[in-house]
């Protein structure tokens, strides 16, 4: 007679190698999942609530301090609801620094991800630190590639972290020519950083583990999406920005301060980052990241979320490709900034985040002053899909000692690359067996 599995309990106190804090407890009997939560317990930060009050002209350096990895998409999201809240439109030279400016922000987010935070997992690593000890020539890449990204943050925004330049209506300054075109070498070089990049990230060794998910992300008729476009997923949605809300849904959960996003309705998980954009907009790649893309054998859909490094790496090559290009082209605008008169209004918007979807809402009045805000990071909306697959994933792990099955659990959760500072309006692992 075949002895039972005795129970156990799998417990992750702390992540690693994620931005914020969270844990992990499981509960398993008989060889199944019976409980299952990811904890966050990043303290709450009410950037919401503290906004109210505030005029509108603050709000995108206001917002930009929920992240220091991620601050552009706070602000793009920021400046294009209010500007949809104004009716105003600060013309194509503004559109195209702001997607510049969003280039630079995945550049950095792209390259720190990829080789310090999950490299590691895939070559055995414990640490970024340890990996650059045996791989010295790939880190020193990933720290080039990263600093370029933080240099034309610099340029356009004043400052790598937290830039100052953008407002509603366009930019405080807008950038000279000569000091974007210092760093046409550097992006030619780093070009081709990324697409060995996408070569050195595809032989990676990655477990076979494909479940079924629903992608979302923007899409644009014209380009990759990133500051704009409608909404899309796999299981065909297609939604303007303003109906947002109307499919996706925010719960409570007991054990996260952070919210949960479900599809309305049925209430399931879904899918936001570099995955689900590469599943819905492959098309819309250059001409060279799909060329790169095939060339790792991978072959569409891309369901195994241990392959996401391979998406981040291909729209890195994606945003290096297109910063040259703006630069190339750019030329001083007359203006960088339209004026604007406050009324009482609402606007929302959503843009493309490095780790996915990031939606936002305002109400402003007639003094141009914020009654209400609404702010839904993608790493929030990523969490109930991570418990999804961590339900999937952790009883594969059950005849492997502890350390190694959290390990393993911290993996699958860097897939995400979450932000749970963010996520806060990670991992010790608890694993029970009984």
């Amino acid at each position: 007679m075949k002895a039972e599995a005795a129970p156990r309990t799998v417990k992750l106190d702390y992540l690693t190698r994620v931005e914020g804090e969270g844990g992990l407890y499981a509960r398993v009997e008989q060889g199944e999942v019976r409980e299952l939560r990811l904890t966050i317990f990043e303290p709450p930060r009410f950037f919401e609530a503290f906004l109210r009050g505030r005029h509108l002209q603050e709000v995108p350096d206001i917002t930009a301090r929920i992240c220091g990895i991620c601050p552009v998409a706070y602000q793009m999201s920021s400046v294009h609801a209010l500007e949809a809240a104004l009716g105003i439109d600060p013309g194509p030279e503004v559109r195209r620094l702001r997607r510049l400016l969003y280039c630079a922000e995945w550049i950095e987010s792209h390259a720190l991800h990829i080789y310090l935070l999950q490299a590691p997992d895939f070559l055995g690593y414990e640490s970024g630190v340890s990996l650059a000890g045996e791989h010295p020539r790939e880190v020193e890449r990933g720290l080039r590639l990263k600093k370029i990204g933080n240099a034309l943050l610099e340029v356009l925004g004043g400052r790598a972290i937290h830039p100052v330049s953008v407002c509603v209506g366009g930019f405080y300054k807008a950038p000279r020519r000569r000091d974007l075109l210092a760093l046409r070498d550097e992006l030619q070089w780093a070009v081709e950083a990324a697409r060995e990049t996408v070569r050195w990230v595809a032989g990676f060794p990655f477990p076979e583990f494909a479940p079924a998910y629903e992608f979302v992300s923007l899409r644009h008729p014209d380009e990759y999406p990133m500051n704009e476009g409608r909404i899309v997923s796999t299981a065909g949605v297609d939604i303007a920005p303003a109906e947002f809300e109307k499919v996706f849904l925010e719960e409570h959960v007991a054990h996260s301060t952070a919210l949960h996003s479900v599809r309305a309705g049925e209430r399931t998980s879904y899918c936001v980052g570099p995955l689900a954009r590469l599943n819905l907009n492959f098309e819309k790649l250059t001409p060279q990241a799909q060329e790169a893309l095939r060339e790792t054998g991978l072959a569409a859909p891309w369901r195994n979320p241990f392959t996401g490094v391979v998406a981040r790496a291909v729209e890195l090559l994606q945003a290096c490709e297109e910063a040259l290009a703006i630069i190339e082209a750019y030329e001083e605008p007359a203006r960088s900034r339209m004026e604007f008169t406050p009324r009482a209004a609402e606007g929302c918007a959503v843009t493309e985040a490095p780790r996915g979807l990031l939606y936002h809402r305002y109400r402003v009045n007639e003094q141009g002053l914020v009654e209400f805000a609404k702010i839904v990071p993608p790493t929030s909306q990523n969490l109930r899909r991570m418990e999804d697959d961590l339900r999937l994933w952790l009883p594969r792990l059950l005849e492997r000692p502890e350390p190694e099955m959290a390990l393993a659990c911290e993996g699958l959760i860097r897939c995400y690359d979450p932000c749970i500072s963010c996520s806060t309006h990670f991992l010790k692992l608890r694993l029970q067996r009984d």
